[in-house]
């Protein structure tokens, strides 16, 4: 499928020359047209033309986006960001609902979405192509009312901000080959989250990464830099709360609304800014705000060279550190050094494979892989790769993807020593030599001063909580699990690994014998993704101990999918809790939902 071109009949100029360039296609139509028109047909074709109009003419502008075609009784447009498609998606279906809310049922017009961001085929008269189609075999996949997005599209979404998002899993579409990767993109959802009443005791501050105003793609990466080294500076004061960068970037490039910080970061203050580069001079204008009452507290602006940026004591990072923490608390919070990151891509790639790990897909969690060893290649002084391969071999025996476990330790303490080698200081690269301990080495007592050494050295180091509540899960301490690893997620709570700490907390429940926590805590994991084992095997355990056998059966069946050997005995042998009296009550609610033997 593709757009009719306005060009000229072989009209070969420059001005309708065939390139790629990177857009979101939404193929939006009305469900069970033909049904209407069967109906009554006059009148349907009156409502159809009439929402369709509506649609390409007021509310498909006020969105950003563009009218490619009409199409009977659809629409193909165009975005520049699945953001703003996301948001048009929704708006469309509300304004079909209140037509809707008029008629009859038999006469309801709702309309089914899907949304697909890839480098399209264009000539900038028209798009042409793979990417077209894959947005219209999408739609197919939406229900009345709802909205279909591809991996594409989701990776640049964040749930909650844009909408609860469920993974569909791999679905295969009509006349497109290998099955995709596809997800349900539903309403918005103001989290209720502990950050709210513990920033009451200390204040929350969000460093939102700066806007480029100025400069060409390759200095599109400062921002998220600037932000990286203000907020590893700040989160070494005890006496504030730092908001995780990874859930911050999701108010990356939006119109910056207070209130909206404010609900999805517990955040008392927020820094942010904006930069553009003249020559070699980067020049950063900030401010600093207070999200209770939408003051401005502080701003200036700051000139330096950019070739100083990465340097560990730039004069800029420093600047923003002093005058922000002089703003909030009148006190001097030192500026702790950092490893910044080597290159202006370095992040981009970093961010890029962390993604791909936590999508716990075979061919997206290899490609992860790929981007470590790329990192470390080019950079072999950042601890921060060799960290997250160490993480990466921990997945991969979680998720039961290999044949030895003892190569599968061995490389993984490798890669873990070598970035504490590189910094024997970093929280990140200490949580992560826990991990290995716990996991796969089952040496409880070096995971334990692994996080203890990560906390004292991040007090706001979500992940270290996260594992560290999880490893007295293990042992069977739940009240001390379930409170850790629900810090953990509040320091954190537009992480893209949200699943990921709902699938602990969910065994942190499952610890202290809230087995209804657990399974409320592992389908809302679930959600976000299906292929995740560790959700699946709390799912079978808390389901079997609650009696739900239909359930736990249906969770061992999807285990099993996911790793064919899996066995109660092989479970047990390769489980952190299996010298704990958990261990034995785990493998035996799997046995009771009848996973082999």
């Amino acid at each position: 499928m593709s757009t009719i071109s306005d060009a000229p009949p072989g009209d070969n100029s420059p001005a309708f020359a065939l390139h790629y360039a990177t857009r979101t296609v939404v193929f939006a139509d009305v469900v069970e047209s033909v049904r209407l028109m069967q109906r009554d047909e006059f009148n349907a074709a009156q409502r159809i033309r009439g929402l369709l109009l509506e649609a390409a003419n007021e509310i498909v502008p006020a969105h950003r986006g563009h009218l490619l075609q009409r199409l009977g009784d659809g629409l193909m447009l165009e975005f520049a960001h699945p953001r703003d498609a996301a948001e048009c998606a929704r708006a469309l279906h509300r304004r079909s609902a209140e037509v809707s809310a008029k008629l009859s049922p038999d006469d309801s017009l709702l309309l089914r979405i899907g949304i697909h961001a890839a480098d399209i085929l264009t000539d900038d008269v028209a798009i042409y192509g793979h990417g077209v189609n894959i947005a219209a075999r999408l739609a197919t996949l939406a229900g009345p009312g709802e909205t279909v997005v591809s991996a594409a599209a989701r990776d640049q979404l964040t749930a909650g901000l844009d909408g609860e998002i469920e993974d569909l899993g791999r679905c295969h579409l009509k006349n497109i080959d290998a099955p995709l990767r596809a997800y349900r993109l539903g309403t918005h959802t103001a989290p209720a989250h502990a950050l709210e009443s513990q920033s009451k005791l200390r204040p929350t501050l969000a460093v939102i990464p700066f806007v480029m105003r100025g400069g060409g793609r390759e200095f599109l990466a400062i921002g998220e830099i600037i932000a990286d080294e203000v907020i590893a500076a700040m989160s070494q004061a005890t006496e504030l709360r730092v908001v995780s960068r990874l859930s911050t970037t999701a108010f990356r490039g939006r119109k910056l609304q207070l209130d909206t910080v404010r609900t999805y970061l517990g955040a008392t203050y927020v820094l942010s800014g904006g930069y553009r580069v003249v020559g070699n001079v980067l020049i950063v204008n900030v401010e600093l705000a207070d999200a209770r009452n939408n003051d401005v507290m502080w701003a200036n602006g700051f000139r330096t060279k950019i070739g100083g940026l990465l340097a560990q004591d730039n004069e800029l990072v420093s600047a923003l550190v002093a005058g922000t923490s002089d703003a909030i608390m009148n006190t001097e919070i030192a500026r702790a050094t950092s490893h910044g990151l080597p290159t202006l891509d370095a992040g981009t790639l970093l961010l890029g494979g962390i993604g791909l790990m936590h999508r716990s897909d075979p061919s997206d969690f290899d490609k992860g892989r790929l981007a470590f060893e790329h990192l470390i290649e080019r950079y072999p002084r950042f601890p921060a790769p060799y960290a997250y391969l160490a993480e990466w071999h921990v997945f991969k025996v979680t998720q039961g993807w290999f044949e030895s476990l003892e190569r599968e330790a061995t490389s993984a303490l490798d890669f873990v020593n070598r970035a504490l080698d590189i910094d024997p200081g970093d929280s990140l690269a200490l949580t992560v030599h826990g991990m290995v301990h716990t996991n796969l080495l089952r040496k409880h007592d070096v995971a334990k001063a692994s996080y203890d050494l990560a906390l004292q050295r991040n007090p706001n180091a979500g992940l270290a909580w996260l594992h560290r509540g999880t490893l007295w899960a293990f042992q069977g301490r739940g009240r001390e699990a379930t409170e850790e690893t629900a810090r953990a997620a509040a320091l954190s709570p537009l992480d893209p690994r949200r699943y990921y700490y709902d699938a602990l907390r969910a065994t942190a429940a499952l610890s202290a014998r809230n087995y209804a926590s657990a399974l409320e805590l592992a389908r809302r994991s679930l959600q976000a993704n299906r292929t995740h084992a560790s959700t699946l095997r709390v799912i079978a355990i808390a389901a079997s101990q609650l009696g739900r056998m239909e359930e736990a059966r249906d969770a061992v069946a999807q285990l099993l999918r996911l790793d064919p050997s899996l066995t109660v005995s092989g479970y047990l042998a390769r489980s952190p809790a299996r010298n704990f009296e958990t261990g034995m009550i785990w493998a035996e609610a799997l046995r009771k939902a009848e996973l082999p033997a």
